[in-house]
């Protein structure tokens, strides 16, 4: 799938409240949990971030620092909590990263530090 095409799956998802789905988030990220956890202590991060697309599916997840994770939607709304002024901006300038990231094989995490 192109960079392109990724990018307007996320731009739905992220964006447009579009559906995510559970099964890509066992299939993709659920694996990943551990390492997201571990990456967020080591760099002493408040939350971590993840999301992937795949068949033109994605899936999404967010974790604190207290442990609780939030998967697809909860991840997308918490992540609006978090950033209630800059949600729609930070995603405007993080989906084209993601979207490449994912055309190239990876998946994009992302460690926040709250100021």
């Amino acid at each position: 799938m192109s960079t392109k095409k990724i990018e307007k799956l996320l731009k739905q998802a992220l964006l447009q409240n579009g559906k995510m789905y559970y099964s890509l988030y066992e299939f993709e990220l659920e694996e990943i949990v551990a390492d997201l956890k571990q990456s967020m202590l080591d760099d002493n991060n408040d939350y971590i971030f993840s999301v992937t697309e795949n068949n033109g599916h994605v899936a999404m997840v967010l974790i604190e620092k207290s442990g609780q994770m939030h998967i697809n939607e909860k991840a997308r709304e918490k992540l609006k909590h978090f950033w209630p002024a800059a949600y729609e901006s930070n995603m405007q300038k993080l989906i084209p990263v993601f979207a490449k990231q994912l055309d190239g094989g990876d998946i994009p995490v992302n460690g926040v530090h709250q100021v």
